[in-house]
């Protein structure tokens, strides 16, 4: 995921472009938007129908692209202000789950977003299992002594528990 206050949010799965991430937020940075930027990323990308990206501008404008190629299964959710999507899913509850617990939950951005992770799991998450899990928040002048805009950043890799790691 790739983030900056006041320009917007990305984040890229399946077969990853990780381009996407500050090309998308240099292009989000002129004002366009997320429907926008997707397009323009997506315009002449070869293999745009095995990639996942999803974009929230500004502006709370949301977009999700999902190629036809993704594994299964594989989909998204938009609302103002958020973008859910995932692929080799156990199927679309996962993301309705996701986006159900988003909308429920009081408090931060971070609660929030954890609210959703768990949710999604809960309703059958990835295909394959679990094994890892990341939740990043940005925040103008949120990092450690107001250094940058990196507020939350807590990644969990190769774990047989990695939300309840990501929890703690």
């Amino acid at each position: 995921p790739w983030g900056e206050p006041g320009t917007g949010a990305i984040a890229t799965q399946a077969q990853t472009n990780a381009l996407f991430g500050p090309d998308g937020l240099e292009i989000l940075r002129t004002g366009t938007t997320a429907e926008e930027t997707i397009d323009i990323l997506l315009g002449d990308d070869s293999q745009r129908e095995v990639r996942q990206l999803g974009i929230v501008d500004a502006d709370g404008n949301s977009a999700s692209f999902t190629g036809n190629e993704t594994i299964d299964w594989a989909g998204s959710i938009t609302g103002p202000g958020y973008a859910i999507q995932g692929n080799i899913l156990t199927g679309p509850e996962v993301v309705e789950e996701m986006e159900r617990a988003y909308l429920e939950e009081n408090g931060s951005i971070g609660n929030r977003l954890l609210a959703a992770l768990l949710a999604g799991d809960a309703a059958g998450g990835d295909s394959r299992g679990r094994q890892s899990a990341a939740l990043v928040v940005f925040r103008e002048d949120g990092g450690y002594q107001g250094c940058s805009d990196l507020l939350v950043d807590i990644r969990v890799a190769d774990s047989d528990d990695p939300l309840g790691d990501l929890q703690r």
